[in-house]
């Protein structure tokens, strides 16, 4: 771990090497996607990644059911193009980015001058780790993450403060690949450079299940969004977005073997607000 709290692998892809400027995450989303949309016959086009993007987003912010009236963080933000779609297409009352990275703020900042200047009591973004959200105890209706847990060193200290920030009757919504279990990390490792190097952690969905009750939360939900995320995203690196053999395709497989999967899981704080 770093000085400051940033794993490094995780410093240098979302510093120097600023992974939303990589092809396979056209668009400066960062996210897998959700291909539920798009069509599966021919190589998805680079519209086609940006929207499934987006759409990973729609479908994560849908899970909040009173937009208007909700004021949610997004742990994990990157460039904040999320928080910006919340605010002005989906009219979130308000949202704040937060990001461990302060280059990702920074970026965030710069790629969303326009739609903070436009709402400047309503789009925010700072700093902050998924352990040490920067807000006061239950202030915020909502708390969400679009692939960003895989990237933290440990996720009950994330529920603890998810929890502790959220008003009575918040919700928290989660979307990311987990491990099917403690087995699976070594198989991963051997598959994916992202595991090997530490950038992604092998949490496994169980465990973050257990850190939701843990922290007080009730009823958490976990559905497995794999056949709308993996199918549809290797296709798009098939298109020649990555040399044969590269690494990334091997989420595919993995999933297929039952290494991993990709989750939208939701937990709500007992109370009425």
């Amino acid at each position: 771990m770093s000085q400051d709290g940033i794993p490094p692998a995780v410093r240098r892809v979302y510093g120097p090497e600023d992974l939303s400027t990589a092809a396979p995450f056209a668009g400066g989303y960062i996210n897998f996607g959700d291909w539920s949309g798009t069509a599966a016959a021919g190589p998805p086009t680079r519209a086609d990644r940006v929207r499934s993007q987006q759409a990973l987003y729609r479908r994560v912010l849908g899970e909040f059911p009173r937009p208007g009236a909700s004021r949610l963080a997004e742990v994990g933000c990157g460039r904040g193009l999320g928080c910006a779609l919340a605010v002005e297409e989906l009219g979130f009352a308000a949202v704040t980015g937060v990001d461990i990275h302060p280059e990702q703020v920074a970026r965030a900042t710069a790629a969303n001058a326009v739609p903070l200047a436009a709402h400047p009591d309503r789009l925010a973004y700072t700093t902050g780790a998924a352990d040490r959200l920067p807000f006061e105890a239950g202030t915020l209706d909502g708390v969400y993450s679009v692939e960003a847990a895989q990237h933290f060193p440990e996720l009950p200290g994330f529920a603890r403060e998810a929890a502790r920030v959220l008003r009575p009757g918040g919700r928290l919504v989660v979307t990311t690949f987990f491990t099917s279990g403690p087995a699976a990390a070594g198989p991963l490792r051997e598959l994916l450079e992202s595991f090997a190097d530490g950038l992604d952690v092998p949490h496994p969905i169980a465990g973050f299940a257990e850190a939701l009750d843990a922290a007080g939360f009730a009823r958490p939900a976990v559905r497995s969004i794999g056949p709308a995320v993996w199918p549809g995203f290797d296709r798009f690196l098939a298109g020649g977005v990555v040399p044969p053999g590269h690494w990334s395709r091997n989420f595919l497989p993995a999933w297929r073997d039952g290494l991993l999967d990709y989750y939208l899981v939701t937990a709500d704080r007992p109370g009425t607000p």
